[in-house]
Formats: structure tokens, C-alpha cells, sequence
């Protein structure tokens, strides 16, 4: 009867009643409530101890944290461990030692132990390749699995080794391209499917490493142009990217279209194939189409590495090409022979006579005077309005006469374009340029490798460099892309003037101004351009934004917000272009034109010390153990313009002071759009006899 009122009473308002009292006022929630039955173990704590215990219980409980947090392996021994070959199977056994198994297989000594490690190496090897080929992620680890092991293959974030290495790639590259005097040249075309070794056939033909190579498929996309001399003799050679005619995709059609305009101005053509792999489909369809082109055409098998294998390169004449060479781009292997015949049918440079050269103009006194009131002679010829035009031979202009650390002829200015990818800059080129020199896709990362074209303006020679779009190291996986990020920041260092390129649509990101601290701190002249602002005031029938319908933007309104997250660029002109629509991009031009010629403008040191006079320096909000005191000031170079502080201790001029005295600077003498930079030097006190 008892256990019969037991259970009855189970579950009702008493029986929980009767548990609360049994727990405990500590134990009522659900969370902290121990399990029925045997009572909880718990370590005491600290103030449950006699004193004279505790720091005895303290040390204990601290060596037992420790050994916690401390692995039980060391890295060595997890690198050897060993990986699944399949994710549904289990973890390879450890090989069994046998009698006469082992020692076969240690060698002459015998040694099993030996044995034993070759044949668990040869399989982690065997399983580290599969991975490595990118059939399985390595989530298949026996063990311990950390983001940070060297065993977890798949993984797409790179180590710093990883990008040091690219960065020493990149050191090696060159950002050089063709010279204006060297469009008269006979042309080369290097072209073929992709992954046959064209653009390593460029950089060995030209002697540099322009063009970025890989094991990727497809790296190459737009037309870069290099200067080949062989013999005496000089010409022009083109890398175009992997032809795959019957791909109707959008990057390979355009790459397709890109390589057409490259064979169409070439006076011959050298066509890359595979000599190790058999004839594909594309190789076919691209002799076929250089077959009716009637240019002289030589068919370059590559990755013969070796004699025995130039037997191999006849089996290729069935593609119809008289004139076939085996070579070895990677090694330089039959260079000299494809070169020796594709010279021979390229057409003689026409003689107009050596150009007489200019020497350097060294400015007189009164020139420098002149140059200081005025600034530097830009005037041109023609008025500012005129259209784009490329420069078919060597500019024509006045003579502009600018020094930078020494007296020189300027001849052309380098502007690089930059910012995230997918914000127009290749737009952008082909607007400024009038042509269709870049690939355009909405796709982001379309352009890779550096992209530079020659424009004439009011006898002003402009040199616009179309980079890759700048992205985090987080972001990038393949070896191409980041790359190709690392170029653009080397293509940007050596520019003159840099665009800095924002999507209206998205405003400005903190990638943004992380791009626009690259060119601020090489010291270059920066212009930003707020692209795709037609977007931001088109509106439809009920008055709001057709791609988003929300109300027009304020253009002020706007500019005020850049200005605000872009504070360190407050010295950079802002533009509001549209490269689809070529609204506004004559201002790029004008704007360019006036940020180059600030760039390298000179203040006499009598000037400088005029404009010290009436400089208020207590305005200054700086500490007082960083204030100096200025004697005299004078500019040391140009481009960026570098003033020179002889002060009276030798100290680092603080941010807010350095801030005030450049803000000051530009209030009397422009400098727009470029950084300054100062230098202090301390006067050396006469010593006391």
C-alpha cells in the first residue's frame, strides 16, 4: 500500500514540493539542479580549506590548468599522422612487423624499426598528393584536428610563408611596358589554348618577368605588349590569352575578341601548342581560323625539354602549319631557331632618320624664378576639349620643363587606376582611352594581369595603367589572384598620379581607404573618382531610383560623407563620373593635367621663409615637449614635395603639428592632390672652447 501511495503521489504539487526541500534553496534551477541519487563530486574550493592548505591546493589546481592547455603531442608528431583515403573508411592500420618482411624492406642492414617508418611515410606521401590534388578536403585527420596543423590540406587560407614567397614572385616581375617610340615596330603575336606555356614564351623572348605565369588555366586575358631585340633588330611582341573559339562563355569570348584585334595588327604569328599532351579541339579551331588569315604563322611545340623528344613535334604538321619548331620556353630550348625565322619574314623598319636627341634643360636663375611665380609650362597647343586620341608615334608638344632632384624633360605622366574589384576600373580605361583595350565583365577579378595604354592630350601624353582589383589576403585563393593584388600595388608605386576608384552604389568601404592608404604613404598624387553615379540619380515615374527605388542622392551630401571617411585624402580632388555613359570624364583629363603639374612644383627657400613669418604657430595643438622651433625651411625635391625643418632638437614631429604645418602649406602654395612630406634635421651647435 505504501509503494501504491507513492506512486500516486508522483508528479502532483506535493511531490515537488518535497524534492525543493530535498535539493535545497541553491539547487531550485534547472540548470544548477544536480541528478537524483548520488551526489554531485566537487573539488573544494579555496575558502573551504584550512588556511595554511591553500596555497598548497592553489599550486595543484594551477599544474593541472597547465597541463590543459598544453598539448599532449608535440607538432612533429601530429605532422606524421595519418590521413583517411576515403571518408566512409576507417583510419589505415599500422603496418604488422614480420620476420623477413621487415628487413626486406629496411635493405641491406635489416633494421625492421626502419622499415616500418619508410612504409608509413610512402602512405602519408601517397595521401598527402591526393589531397593535395584536391580530391577531399582533409576533414578526414585521424587525431586532433587544429586550423593552425601543417596536416590539414584543403584549407584555402594561406600562411605568411606562403605569402612571402608570392611577394619575392612579385619582386622578380617588372612593371615596364612598350615605349611610345616603339609603335613604328613590326608586331608579334604569341597566341594558342590555354595552359600551353604562352606567357612563358613572352617572358623568355623579352627578357623579363611582365606577364604572370602559372600552373592555373586561363590567367592570362587581356593583351600585354613587351619589346623583343634579336640580332640587331627590333620589334614588338603581344601575349594573348587562352583562345577557346567554340566557348561561348562571357570572359572567354572576350578574351577570344581581345586575341582577334592582337592577331589582326600582327605582321606575324606564333601559335603555342602542347607537344606533351595529343591535339584538342581548340588547337584545331584556331589553326583552322590562322590557316585563312594568310599571315605567316609558325607553330611553336612547346615543353620539348629535351633532343629525344623532338621527334614527337612532326606529328603536329597534320595541322597544316609549314613551318613547325620545337622549343622549350621554360628551359630556352630552340629560342634562337623560332627567332631567327620569324625575323626573317618580318617587314624592315622604315628609315626616317635617328630623332635628334634632347638634352636635359638646365633651368637658369631667372627660368627658377619664372617657374616659382608660374609653376612649370604646361600650355598646350591644342585647346583642353579635344577628344582622346592614341599616340601613334613619339608626342609632339612643348617642351615641359620640371625637375625632380635634378633638371629633366618630362615625357609622359603614369596614372594608375585602383580600388576593390567589380568598381569599373577597366570601364573607366576604356573610357578614357576610346576603345576596347580592357576586358569588361560584371564578374569580379576579371582583370589580372596590368593593363596600360598611351593617350594624347593637348600635348600632354598621358599613360593610364589598368590594375587588378585590391582585395584582402582573406579573400584571395588562388595564386593568380593574389598575384596579381601584389602587382597592382607595385604597378601603383611606380605611377605618377593614382585614381582611386569608389562604387557610388556601395559608397566608401573600409577597403577603400585602406587602397587610398597604399597611395598616400608611396607618396603618390591621389584623384578620387566616385564611379556609377548615374545609377544614383536616375530615377523612374514615381521619382525614386530605378535600381533600388529609394529617393535620388544629394551630390554634396555625398561628397561630405566621403570626405568624412576619408579624412587623411582631404588634400584629393573629388569627381562624380559615369565610365558606361562617358559623362564627365573630361574632367579626369583637366584634373590629371593640374594634379601632375602641382606634384612637381618648387617654392624657392626665400618664399618658405616668407610664408614662416606669418605662420601662427600657436595654433598648433601640440605637446610641449614636441614643440620645435623652427630656424628655416626649404623643399628638397619634388614629386612628392619634400620640405626640408632645421630645427633646434632633433625630434619626430608630431601628427597634429605635421597636420597643421601641411595644411598651412597648401593654403598658400596648393600642392592639390599631393602628399607632402617632412624632414627635420637638427642645427649642430658650435661648440664652446
Amino acid at each position: 500500500m505504501v509503494v501504491g501511495a507513492a506512486a500516486t503521489r508522483e508528479g502532483t504539487p506535493l511531490a515537488k514540493k518535497d524534492d525543493k526541500k530535498r535539493l535545497g534553496k541553491k539547487h531550485r534551477q534547472a540548470s544548477t539542479r544536480p541528478k537524483k541519487g548520488r551526489a554531485p563530486k566537487s573539488t573544494p574550493t579555496t575558502g573551504a580549506v584550512d588556511p595554511r592548505k591553500r596555497k598548497v591546493l592553489s599550486t595543484k589546481r594551477a599544474q593541472v590548468e597547465k597541463l590543459k592547455r598544453v598539448t599532449k603531442q608535440s607538432p612533429d608528431r601530429e605532422k606524421r599522422k595519418t590521413l583517411r583515403t576515403d571518408v566512409g573508411e576507417s583510419a589505415p592500420k599500422k603496418p604488422v612487423r614480420r620476420a623477413g618482411v621487415d628487413g626486406a624492406a629496411a635493405g641491406p642492414g635489416g633494421r625492421g624499426a626502419a622499415g616500418k617508418k619508410q612504409v608509413v611515410r610512402s602512405a602519408n606521401d601517397d595521401n598527402l598528393k591526393k589531397n593535395r590534388a584536391g580530391e577531399r578536403p582533409a576533414d578526414g585527420i585521424v587525431g586532433r584536428q587544429t586550423p593552425r596543423s601543417a596536416n590539414v590540406t584543403g584549407r584555402e587560407r594561406m600562411d605568411d610563408e606562403d605569402w612571402r614567397d608570392i611577394e619575392l614572385l612579385a619582386a622578380q616581375m617588372v612593371t615596364d611596358t612598350e615605349s611610345v617610340a616603339s609603335r613604328d615596330l613590326p608586331l608579334i603575336a604569341v597566341c594558342g589554348r590555354p595552359n600551353v606555356g604562352k606567357s612563358t614564351l613572352f617572358n623568355r623572348l623579352t627578357g623579363s618577368r611582365r606577364s604572370i605565369v602559372g600552373d592555373e588555366p586561363g590567367i592570362t586575358r587581356d593583351r600585354i605588349y613587351g619589346e623583343i631585340e634579336w640580332m640587331g633588330r627590333d620589334a614588338r611582341i603581344v601575349d594573348t590569352g587562352g583562345v577557346v573559339p567554340d566557348d561561348e562563355a562571357l570572359i572567354p569570348a572576350e578574351i577570344f575578341r581581345q586575341a582577334q584585334v592582337a592577331l589582326e595588327e600582327a605582321d606575324a604569328i606564333v601559335m603555342v601548342v602542347d607537344g606533351r599532351t595529343e591535339l584538342a579541339s581548340p588547337d584545331l579551331e584556331l589553326a583552322r581560323l590562322l590557316l585563312r588569315g594568310g599571315k605567316p604563322v609558325f607553330l611553336a611545340v612547346n615543353k620539348m625539354d629535351s633532343e629525344s623528344m623532338n621527334s614527337a613535334a612532326e606529328n603536329f604538321r597534320r595541322l597544316g602549319f609549314r613551318n613547325v619548331l620545337p622549343i622549350s620556353a621554360e628551359h630556352g630550348v630552340g629560342i634562337g631557331d623560332l627567332l631567327d625565322e620569324v625575323f626573317e619574314v618580318l617587314p624592315e623598319k622604315t628609315e626616317f632618320g635617328d630623332a635628334p636627341e634632347v638634352d636635359a634643360v638646365m633651368l637658369t636663375a631667372v627660368d627658377e624664378m619664372e617657374e616659382d611665380e608660374d609653376g612649370p609650362d604646361f600650355s598646350p597647343e591644342f585647346p583642353v576639349a579635344e577628344t582622346a586620341t592614341l599616340v601613334p608615334a613619339i608626342p609632339s608638344g612643348p617642351e615641359r620643363r620640371l625637375r625632380s632632384h635634378g633638371e629633366h624633360v618630362a615625357k609622359e605622366t603614369k596614372v594608375a587606376i585602383i580600388g576593390r574589384p567589380n568598381v569599373g576600373k577597366s570601364t573607366l580605361l576604356n573610357a578614357l582611352t576610346g576603345t576596347e583595350r580592357a576586358i569588361v565583365s560584371p564578374i569580379a577579378g576579371t582583370t589580372r594581369d596590368a593593363v596600360d595604354e598611351v593617350v594624347e592630350r593637348g600635348g600632354h601624353s598621358f599613360r593610364f595603367v589598368d590594375t587588378a582589383g585590391i582585395r584582402r589576403k582573406g579573400k584571395t585563393k588562388l595564386m593568380a589572384e593574389k598575384l596579381s593584388v601584389i602587382m597592382a600595388r607595385k604597378h601603383l608605386e611606380a605611377a605618377d598620379v593614382s585614381l582611386l576608384v569608389i562604387d557610388a552604389t556601395e559608397g566608401v568601404a573600409a577597403l577603400d581607404a585602406n587602397i587610398g592608404g597604399y597611395a598616400h604613404e608611396s607618396g603618390r598624387s591621389v584623384i578620387i573618382v566616385v564611379n556609377k553615379w548615374d545609377l544614383m540619380t536616375k530615377v523612374g515615374p514615381d521619382g525614386m531610383r530605378l535600381f533600388d527605388g529609394k529617393p535620388p542622392a544629394d551630390q554634396k551630401q555625398y561628397e561630405q560623407d566621403v570626405r568624412d571617411k576619408l579624412k587623411y585624402l582631404e588634400y584629393a580632388p573629388l569627381l562624380f563620373i559615369s565610365a558606361v555613359d562617358g559623362k564627365n570624364i573630361e574632367s579626369v583629363f583637366k584634373k590629371v593635367e593640374l594634379v601632375s603639374r602641382e606634384r612637381r612644383k618648387r617654392v624657392t627657400t626665400g618664399q618658405m621663409n616668407k610664408f614662416l613669418e606669418k605662420v601662427d604657430f600657436q595654433k598648433a595643438s601640440v605637446p610641449m615637449n614636441k614643440r620645435v622651433r623652427i630656424y628655416y625651411m626649404t623643399q628638397a625635391a619634388v614629386a612628392p614635395p619634400t620640405f626640408v625643418l632645421f630645427t633646434d632638437k632633433d625630434v619626430k614631429m608630431h601628427f597634429s603639428f605635421e597636420r597643421f604645418l601641411g595644411n598651412q602649406i597648401r593654403e598658400h602654395f596648393g600642392f592639390i592632390g599631393s602628399p607632402i612630406w617632412f624632414k627635420i634635421k637638427a642645427r649642430q651647435k658650435k661648440k664652446v672652447e
